[in-house]
This record gives structure tokens, sequence and C-alpha cells, in this order.
């Protein structure tokens, strides 16, 4: 399309015949044998000049070689519409149009021969009159134009073409073959979305759109007829124009589309896919089809979880994490009849979306913690149980590797009471029926790990956890419900032995000296792995029944005495 932004060139003028010379500048005017045409300007580029045969619409003023005005179509705010050629026109105007281009200007003079002739034209124009026109030309088609298309932008990568009953997005400036803009989706900050080849659109740009690919940048012309025709729209395109669209094709889809995985990187070995009712870590980006970033998990550091197949995510993102590994890496592009549709979320409507994703890790409410024996002794006289102190190094990870902690770093065991809850569910699993010197790799589920809040700055929330252990040490607990047991059998006279200052009461210094002697003789022994002190004073507590801070001899009971268990004597 051509428009203003030309440079102005010297005027030119153009004899057509033998033109009669002036002797002198006050000489008086000599007839016109034929055409004077004057090229007062012309555009730098000319895509297309006139032919017979060619349909034009021009602007012009109508004078008399004394500058006198005796007809304007800018006075009648509308263009002079005419086949060029055919003798719809006088035949000195028919001549002087042709080889014009669009935007074109020529001031033309006309000898009465070839303009009105003796008759002249009523009152207008009298007889013998020479004339001059000032024409500008702003468009021109021939009825056997088709629409044109020039593609000036594609894209390196076009896996789809638009085709016919495909729904586009695309952006677009209107203007006529002069380059007035009477059109622009871009003012309106909106795409421009319709279905393709069906007739929602004019004829001409239901028929440049095809084969476009998402990112292609072409200009579609098109002659009236396949465009709005004689009448115009009403109101910015006149009747009978050429229309030239500058677009660029944002989004394509059809709505028979299902969603496309592309891109797929599955590591080795992959165990297990995701399947429905899974609960899946991961991080993506998401984009528009044509690039244009809409959200990300990495900006906001942290992943998306989300159960899968159970309708918490657009459908289409909930069918393209089934069957995916931990650590795979896909590509899925989803139509908007399974993202957010033609009103769109924050999202332009009707848009195809595009989700690069990282599966980080995934699992299901059912899972238990998953244990793998790496190493175990030859020998092995004792397994853990509960109530054993153990003493065991771990390294502690995620499931994409990330390292959460390690024993080793601190160059100590981690100590526990097995089934006292001093750590997650799923290590107390890991950790029974071990043998000292056995190496296990635990994988244990969120549920039975730190849950859906994790640990702040360490542990993130619904995270699966990797633990790679080894047992170095065990120390047998005692029997459930005891913190203290005899080695030896129980004195007749214990409250007697107790009761150091005989005074028929127990003190609780007189109690834990007591108790505490028995240890270090190796007479009894505490539960391990607890501070022998409040094992001590518990167990003064449960024996002191009116709570007054002594035990007689009428409270004064051994275990095997009691009706009911108390974690004492």
């Amino acid at each position: 399309a051509q428009n203003l932004h030309t440079l102005w060139h010297p005027p030119q003028v153009l004899y057509l015949s033998v033109l009669v010379a002036f002797a002198a500048c006050n000489a008086p005017p000599v007839p016109l044998d034929d055409i004077i045409i004057e090229k007062t300007f012309v555009p730098e580029q000319c895509g297309r000049a006139v032919k017979v045969g060619d349909y034009v619409r021009y602007h012009y003023n109508g004078m008399f070689p004394d500058g006198k005005k005796f007809d304007s179509s800018y006075d009648r705010g509308s263009t002079y519409n005419v086949y060029v050629g055919k003798k719809q026109l006088i035949e000195g105007m028919d001549r002087a149009l042709v080889g014009m281009c669009v935007n074109e200007r020529r001031l033309v003079k006309i000898p009465p021969q070839l303009a009105y002739g003796k008759q002249g034209y009523g009152d207008i124009i009298p007889p013998d009159s020479i004339l001059h026109f000032d024409v500008l030309l702003l468009d021109v088609w021939n009825p056997e134009d088709g629409v044109q298309i020039n593609t000036y932008y594609t894209p390196p990568i076009c896996s789809r073409k638009v085709e016919v009953s495909d729904y586009v997005r695309y952006h677009y400036n209107g203007t006529l073959l002069d380059g007035t803009l009477f059109d622009s989706s871009h003012t309106r900050l909106r795409t421009y979305d319709t279905y393709v080849g069906i007739g929602w659109l004019i004829a001409g740009m239901d028929q440049g759109l095809l084969g476009m690919c998402v990112g292609e940048r072409r200009i579609i012309t098109m002659p009236p007829s396949l465009g709005y025709g004689e009448n115009g729209d009403g109101s910015d395109i006149p009747g009978q124009a050429s229309l030239v669209f500058d677009v660029v094709l944002l989004d394509l889809h059809n709505p028979r589309d299902s969603i496309t995985v592309t891109n797929q990187q599955v590591p080795e070995p992959c165990t297990r896919k995701t399947v429905a009712g899974d609960f899946v870590r991961y991080h993506y980006n998401g984009s528009l089809l044509d690039g244009t970033f809409f959200d990300s998990s990495y900006s906001r550091n942290r992943t998306y979880d989300t159960y899968v197949g159970r309708g918490y995510v657009i459908a289409g993102m909930d069918e393209g994490l089934i069957g995916v590994c931990i650590g795979e890496r896909r590509t899925i592009t989803i139509p908007p009849h399974l993202a957010y549709g033609e009103e769109g979320t924050g999202i332009p409507g009707s848009a195809v979306l595009v989700f690069d994703v990282h599966i980080i890790d995934f699992h299901n409410p059912s899972d238990s913690t998953e244990i793998t024996v790496t190493y175990k002794p030859e020998v092995c006289d004792k397994q853990t149980k509960k109530g054993d102190f153990v003493k065991y190094h771990y390294n502690a990870s995620l499931m994409d590797g990330s390292p959460i902690d390690s024993t080793y770093n601190y160059g100590k065991t981690y100590n526990i009471v097995l089934g006292a809850n001093q750590v997650v569910p799923g290590m107390e699993d890991g950790l029974k029926d071990m043998c000292v010197g056995e190496r296990r790799h635990l994988v244990i589920p969120p549920h039975l790990g730190y849950g859906e809040m994790g640990v702040t700055d360490e542990v993130p929330g619904s995270a699966v956890l990797l633990f790679d252990i080894e047992l170095m040490e065990v120390e047998e607990g005692l029997p459930e419900g005891y913190m203290f047991i005899w080695n030896e059998d129980v004195s007749p006279d214990l409250f007697t032995e107790m009761d150091v200052d005989q005074n028929k009461q127990v003190e609780p210094s007189e109690f834990t000296d007591y108790i505490m002697r028995q240890v270090t003789e190796g007479k009894g022994r505490l539960a391990p792995g607890f501070d022998p002190y409040r094992i001590i004073d518990n167990m003064f507590s449960n024996q002191d029944r009116n709570g007054d801070g002594k035990i007689t001899e009428a409270e004064f009971k051994l275990k095997a005495d009691e009706a009911a268990a108390h974690d004492e004597l």
C-alpha cells in the first residue's frame, strides 16, 4: 500500500504529441493540439500503474486556464469513481489517467477537442474551452483482481498453518490503498478473534488468512468485490475501495483440537508415572502461542502443587500431567476450550496456552514409606524395635536431587528413641527392624514427612523426601510401658532402703538418689534416650498418689502390684 510518506520530485512535463511552443512569456496562448501532463508529485514506490480497463477512485479540481474553478470532487466530499478507457470520461481524462500510481498527483491540460469541444457543457463550460485538472489518484483495481498477499516475515518454525474452520487471533492495521487508516486492532488493544473460511469475515480476509503461521506477518490487499463492495461500510470505508490489511497472526486452533505434548525429556530410569489422583509438584513457564509470557512458577520461587485428574486445574493441564515421570520436562499446548475459554482469566479470551513443565515430584495419598535395603551385614543378631535408642547417619534430599541436610556435615549421628514421635512417621517406619551397619534408601511421602506446610526455608510443602540412612548403634529399649526395670531381683525392703532418714516418708531427693545408685551399680536400667532425671521425676509423681510431694509406704507399690499401668517401678 502506498502512503504519503514520500519525497517530492521536481515537476515533470510530459508531451504526448507535438506541443506548441510559446514565443515569449507574455505571448498570447496558443491552442493545444494534445493533452499536457505535468507530474506534480510522484510517490517513491509505485506498486501498480493504471491501465485501460482499470477502475479508479480519484479527487480532482477542474479549472480554466485563468484559474477559475468550475468543478471539484473535494467540494462534493467524495471521490470520482470510474472505469478508465471505456469512454465513461472525456477523452483527454481517459488518456491522462493511464500510467498513474496511487498517491500520484498530476496537473492535466486538455484541449477542447479532447474535452467538451465546440458545444461546451451547458452553462458551466463554454465552447472551445481548454480545461485544467489537478488530479490525485487514490485507488486502482481491476475486475479481474483477486486477493494479493505479500508475506514480509515468516517465523523460522511453522508447525501449523491456518486452514478452513480454524479459529484465529490476529492484530491488524486496515488502510485504504492511499494509506488512509480506517481501523486498527492495535488501537483497541485487543486482537480480532474469528473463525476463518466459514463466512464470518469479508471474503478477501477469509482468503488472505489461509496458510498463515503463528508469528507470520503479511500484507493482504483486496479489491472492493472481496471487501465492502459498492457501498463501503457506511462509515470509514468508501464504496468501491480497495482495502489493505497489515496482519500479524498471534494464535491458531481448531475446535476439534486436543492438547499436544512436545519436547519431552524423559529421565532414565522412570520407575513410576503419574495417574489420576496423584499429587504433583511442578514448575512451569506459561506463554501464549506467539511467545507472549503470562505466568511462571519460577518467578514465585515455588512449585505449583495440585492433584491431577480431579479437576483442580484446567482440563488441558489435568490431561497433560498424566503419565509423566519425576524429572520429566515437556511442553503442553492447550486449546482454549480446554483452558480458559472465550473469556480468559487474566489471559486473552480464546487464547491457546503453552506450558513448559518440569515435574519435581509426585505421590499418592495412599503411598506408604518405600524402603530399599542397599546393604545388610551378614551377621544380624538383633533388629531395631519400638523403644530402642538408635543412632544413625543420613543424607536427605528432595526428589529432584536438591540436598536438604546430612548428619555427615556435623560429624555426629542423629539419635532418637523409636516410637517416641521424635522423627517424622516415615522415618520411624524406615528405622524399624534394622541391623547395626545396615543401609537403606527411604522414599517418604509428605503425609508421612513434613506435610503440606513443610519446613520453612528447608523443606517445601507437600514434598516427597529421600533419605539414605545407615544404622550405627542401638541401645535396647525397655519393654513397652516401662521407664525403669530391675536387672536383679527386687529387694523386699525397697521402701526402707529408700527412706534414708527413716521418717516413714520418701523425699524426692531420696527417691532420685536411690534410683540413680541402682543404675550406676547395674542393678537397674532407665529407658535409654531420655533425660534420666525427668524419668525419675515422672516415676516419683506416679508413686506420690496424693500429690503432697512425699511417698508413704501405703502409697508405694511396684508395677507388678499396680491395677493400672504406669511408667514406674
